[in-house]
């Protein structure tokens, strides 16, 4: 890795670990080696706080971990909040309304650091994915019980779709001066999840705030993803790439490298060490 590169900033789940799997010792002693070439490591993942903890150890070699999908920016080495945005209570309840009147399941996270925590609002109808997620965090949910309720503060609102993208582009179409995310579900993995967030929130701004706060120029990173949601990020960076488990769509984009199996973080950061090498214009470098 050359002085070009200040900072690698990787997605986690399908990029970095694999679906339930662990971080293959390849990846993590790349990383390990980037410090010692002085290169800023952080993760960029649409995990909760709680949720990313819960699957890195406190020492894994970071040095910043950017989650729920840029809404917020811990310094790992101190586990210090330096970022944390959230949805107005106001808001939320706007919001809310346009969800419950086209009979939308959706959930209400609270603000950081316990977004883990959520409020929610279920219409009856089949939806196993929002089942599933509704389970396995069900020591931290409530029910909304009535429109009024949701006047709440939020990290962000959550919708579950089934995967029928024109429905997803339809129901966006109703929200103004608000951010959404697509992103496909980590546990059926192919429903949509829509997330709600304040306009300025994602994982690429989370990235650019983090780099004026480091004094890093964008054309200083290399970025990786996997899915819909990664796609501020990878249009961030200046060396982006998708593993081959990404959405074919996104093939078609960006930058290739190997499956999260099959070690494609340390690949790509491989590659950029040697195409840094040559005197090619960096437009040539992606054909």
């Amino acid at each position: 890795m050359t002085s070009k590169i200040k900072i690698v900033v990787t997605d986690l789940d399908g990029t970095l670990l694999p679906s339930k799997g662990k971080i293959s010792q390849r990846n993590y002693n790349t990383l390990v080696n980037l410090k010692n070439k002085k290169v800023i490591r952080a993760i960029a993942t649409g995990r909760s706080l709680y949720s990313a903890l819960a699957v890195l150890s406190e020492d894994f070699p970071i040095d910043y971990l950017i989650f729920s999908s840029g809404a917020g920016i811990m310094k790992w080495d101190t586990k210090e909040l330096i970022y944390a945005q959230q949805i107005d209570a106001d808001e939320v309840m706007d919001l809310s309304k346009i969800l419950m009147d086209h009979e939308i399941d959706f959930m209400i996270l609270d603000p950081i650091p316990l977004n883990h925590q959520f409020y929610y609002h279920q219409t009856g109808h089949k939806n196993l994915d929002f089942d599933r997620r509704l389970a396995l965090y069900k020591q931290f949910a409530n029910p909304i019980g009535n429109w009024e309720d949701t006047r709440r503060d939020a990290c962000q609102i959550l919708a579950i779709l089934p995967n029928k993208v024109d429905w997803f582009e339809e129901l966006k179409s109703k929200f103004t001066d608000i951010k959404i995310i697509r992103a496909t579900s980590p546990l059926d993995h192919e429903s949509i999840w829509m997330e709600i967030f304040p306009e300025h929130i994602s994982k690429g701004h989370g990235c650019q705030w983090l780099c004026n706060t480091l004094k890093i120029n964008a054309s200083e990173s290399l970025v990786i993803g996997n899915d819909y949601n990664d796609i501020d990020l990878l249009d961030w960076g200046k060396y982006s790439f998708v593993v081959a488990n990404a959405p074919a769509e996104l093939k078609l984009k960006y930058q290739v490298t190997e499956s999260v199996s099959q070690d494609g973080f340390s690949l790509a950061v491989d590659s950029i060490n040697t195409k840094n090498s040559t005197s090619q214009p960096a437009a040539d470098r992606y054909l």
